[in-house]
């Protein structure tokens, strides 16, 4: 019973911060909405912000576990960015990248959540890091990519993204269509021949040896 108590408080928080958000998430909200009593939350968690960071942890598991088996089917960069735009909709229409939005932005004035949101985050990087590394190992570009450094990118730029389409759908959309114009700009590269692959490399060095100067 008791691990059931802990479930549906878990639950109870996210669907209370995707429903009423951040600023109206406490004790007796998230009791109403999990349906236990108020003093079970601080019984279990011994406050609201630990529940919250736990709840974090929760949600981030069971979304990447649901994702897992698609990210492990991604054979290309397109393909993956075509899986990005389907989870973007998916995860926005069910409310679960505003949970991690506004547990990133309470975490500003609220430190005990930093470490789990990052951890929640984390989790995504992980997956999105494991597919990058795979679809980028075989293009001209792979030995000049910071991949766990792209990969942060991208997870922070879907979680941001969240935020702007709320005040500009269309200018969203245009940054997803953007990652798009990337992929085929990689797509060209592939189909170059190797004198020319090697003439890319050099210019990617040259630029990079550029921006490494102090």
């Amino acid at each position: 019973m008791s691990a059931d108590t802990r479930t549906k408080l878990l639950a109870g928080a996210l669907r209370t911060l995707t429903e009423q958000g951040l600023a109206k998430t406490s004790a007796r909200t998230i009791a109403a909405t999990a349906g236990v009593n108020q003093a079970l939350v601080f019984y279990h968690f011994g406050s609201v912000d630990e529940l919250l960071a736990a709840a974090c942890r929760h949600g981030a598991e069971q979304r990447v576990a649901h994702y897992r088996e698609r990210f492990a089917e991604v054979g290309s960069l397109t393909e993956f960015l075509e899986l990005g735009r389907e989870l973007h909709a998916e995860e926005r229409a069910a409310g679960h990248v505003a949970v991690l939005a506004q547990l990133l932005a309470g975490a500003q004035t609220q430190p005990r959540l930093a470490p789990a949101t990052a951890a929640g985050l984390a989790q995504w990087i992980e997956e999105i890091e494991q597919v990058l590394t795979r679809v980028l190992s075989t293009t001209p570009i792979t030995a000049f990519v910071d991949v766990p450094g792209l990969s942060r990118a991208l997870a922070a730029g879907f979680v941001g993204l969240e935020l702007y389409e709320g005040v500009d759908p269309e200018g969203a959309l245009a940054a997803l269509d953007a990652l798009e114009q990337l992929s085929a700009l990689i797509g060209v590269l592939e189909d170059l021949g190797p004198v020319a692959q090697r003439a890319v490399r050099a210019r990617i060095r040259r630029s990079a040896g550029r921006r490494a100067q102090p």
